[in-house]
């Protein structure tokens, strides 16, 4: 059985590595890719498997879907803002009490996909246009502080494939095929 650990962070936990042209490009294909992933990991769930914990004490399966999209959608203005103002301060989520509203709560998690499928693609997109020198604003995150719109695209590469890792992960330890 895995620990703990591994059952939260099955691809390791977040390092910013030191960008280049090549490495941008790879994180902005795996933004274009990541919901046509997550949907293969849902794919033909049933409402149960949709509401199982993908470990003791964790969120549901559909509970971690809402929360990519929802994660996403929040930290798509962060983009704009360090476009568009001098190092603004930008809201941080607190996604757990988010994961304990209603809405995050159903097993209905088409919209969540959807939402997910856009905002990625628009994502995607912003980033397509940018300048190396773009990449270089900064943020202010009220918890890690200065952030770069670099660490964004690869905070944000690395957390749709943290996530969808989980639901894949379990989905085999139950043998969900």
């Amino acid at each position: 059985m895995p620990t703990d650990e591994e059952l939260k962070y099955p691809i390791g936990r977040f390092q910013f590595t030191q960008p280049t042209p090549d490495l941008r490009a790879k994180y902005i294909h795996q933004f274009r890719s990541a919901p046509g992933i997550l949907y293969e990991a849902v794919k033909g769930l049933k409402e149960n498997q949709l509401l199982s914990t993908y470990r003791p004490g964790g969120w549901t399966l559909a509970q971690v879907v809402h929360h990519i999209a929802e994660s996403d959608v929040n930290a798509y203005p962060r983009l704009k803002y360090a476009l568009t103002q001098d190092v603004p301060d930008v809201m941080v989520a607190q996604q757990g009490l988010w994961a304990e509203l209603p809405d995050a709560q159903s097993s209905n998690i088409s919209l969540s996909l959807a939402l997910f499928e856009a905002i990625r693609n628009r994502w995607a997109d912003e980033f397509e246009s940018l300048s190396p020198e773009d990449f270089t604003r900064q943020w202010r995150h009220s918890r890690y502080g200065l952030m770069t719109i670099d660490a964004l695209l690869q905070q944000y590469a690395w957390h749709a494939q943290h996530h969808t890792a989980q639901i894949s992960e379990h989905r085999k330890r139950m043998g969900w095929s």
